[in-house]
């Protein structure tokens, strides 16, 4: 039972990602004009490792020296959090910040959600993660929603290049969402620290050599405080934390919702009229997220014996290790870390591509 009430907290944690993701291009289109978009990258991803950084100070802090229940991050995952930061801290951001220059703040905001189609595409191809018709369904019909909202009458072939440009940002944060699940058992505030703060140095040193200064002095905490809400801060810890149970595709997916959120912010910033196929686009988009939300999936699935370490409690259906009197006390909610094993088993229950779903599909 307590396991079946844990079930909607990942849809939370994503719905709080698409929330803060859906912010993203508004606020991108509002300061892009006065600031170069390289130096613009890199004080919003400083400002997410920043903000990770004092809420990890805080936690310590807060515990008094004990051991988080996160596990943490090893010289292992280096080569993942490299990785994310070269697609979803540099490439994405900077063809982003270029891209929204010529695009509309509410298309671009719309445009993101082919983000999420991407990551399920490289997440079955490349990655080989479990995608069924109704989610291969649920890419396809935002697909085509994005295709309406990038259509421009004026543009080359129909199609304007900013658009192209907003879409091809959205294919490196497809790597970097799959990227990330490697290491989405980790402790997230620590894997965004890392990724904001070297990939906000690395565009930082690009916008100086381009020429971009930095913006007055007094308008930089703000800029900041966006980095640390949106752009890789407390987006992205939102979405490992979902990752680590829905698997790429489906978490990748249920960023769709984050237009809703970003019409919210474009309408408040600014004045813009909406792209003429808006209402269809739109609704076609809330058909693509039902079918995500709505999945089931259940059938007999076999476990090959397993050890690693990663966050987990003792009321799921695979976590049934004993402690040794040793171990360290285990948290008020039942959650912590450690090095553990698994055994091998067989069994049928409803589940996803979460850390312990990774089996092929016939």
């Amino acid at each position: 039972m307590t396991f079946q009430k844990k079930e909607h907290i990942p849809f939370i944690y994503a719905t709080l990602s698409a929330i803060f993701f859906g912010s993203c291009a508004p606020v991108t289109k509002y300061f892009v004009s006065d600031i170069g978009p390289l130096m613009l990258a890199s004080l919003f991803f400083i400002g997410s490792g920043l903000g990770m950084f004092i809420i990890i100070l805080g936690g310590r802090i807060i515990r008094r020296g004990a051991t988080s229940s996160d596990s943490p991050v090893s010289r292992h995952d280096i080569i993942y959090l490299a990785g994310m930061s070269f697609f979803g801290g540099i490439l994405a951001p900077v063809t982003l910040m270029y891209s929204m220059k010529i695009t509309p703040a509410a298309t671009g905001s719309l445009l993101l959600n082919f983000e999420s189609v991407a990551t399920g595409l490289v997440a079955a191809f490349l990655f080989k993660e479990a995608v069924g018709r109704r989610i291969w369904a649920s890419m396809a019909i935002i697909t085509f929603s994005c295709l309406i909202l990038s259509y421009d009458s004026g543009g080359v072939f129909g199609f304007s290049i900013g658009a192209f440009g907003v879409l091809l940002a959205c294919v490196f944060w497809a790597f970097d969402n799959n990227i990330s699940k490697k290491v989405s058992g980790k402790d997230p505030f620590m894997c965004i620290m890392i990724k904001g703060l070297s990939a906000g140095t690395c565009t930082g040193i690009l916008a100086l050599l381009a020429g971009e200064t930095h913006p007055p002095l007094l308008e930089v905490p703000m800029f900041l405080l966006i980095g640390f809400l949106s752009y890789g801060g407390l987006a992205s810890v939102f979405f490992l934390m979902a990752l680590r149970s829905m698997g790429t595709a489906r978490t990748g997916l249920f960023l769709a919702l984050s237009p809703f959120f970003g019409v919210i912010f474009s309408s408040f910033l600014f004045q813009e009229p909406f792209h003429q196929f808006f209402p269809i686009a739109l609704f076609i988009m809330v058909i693509g997220v039902y079918l995500l939300v709505s999945e089931r999936h259940a059938h007999q699935h076999y476990h090959p014996p397993l050890v690693h370490n990663h966050r987990h409690n003792h009321h799921d259906l695979h976590h049934d290790h004993a402690h040794d009197h040793n171990a360290l006390p285990v948290s008020s909610s039942g959650e912590h870390s450690h090095l553990h094993s698994h055994k091998a088993i067989t069994h049928d229950h409803p589940h996803k591509p979460d850390l312990h779903h990774q089996h092929d599909h016939k």
